[in-house]
């Protein structure tokens, strides 16, 4: 996987980046999820978990 971003705006001398991940295809198909699932994530332990929300 890869952590990706892009300036999404800036203001003055500060740039706002939005940040994502790419989710590899078989892993998207093995969890059943499908585009436009909510999902929820948490930190712990310095993991990220994310979760299909019920």
């Amino acid at each position: 996987m890869k952590l990706q971003s892009q300036i999404s705006r800036k203001w003055g001398d500060t740039e706002y980046r939005k940040f994502w991940v790419v989710i590899p295809n078989k892993l998207v198909e093995l969890l059943k999820w499908k585009t436009g699932e909510d999902l929820e994530v948490e930190e712990k332990d310095n993991k990220i978990i994310i979760k299909k929300m019920k």
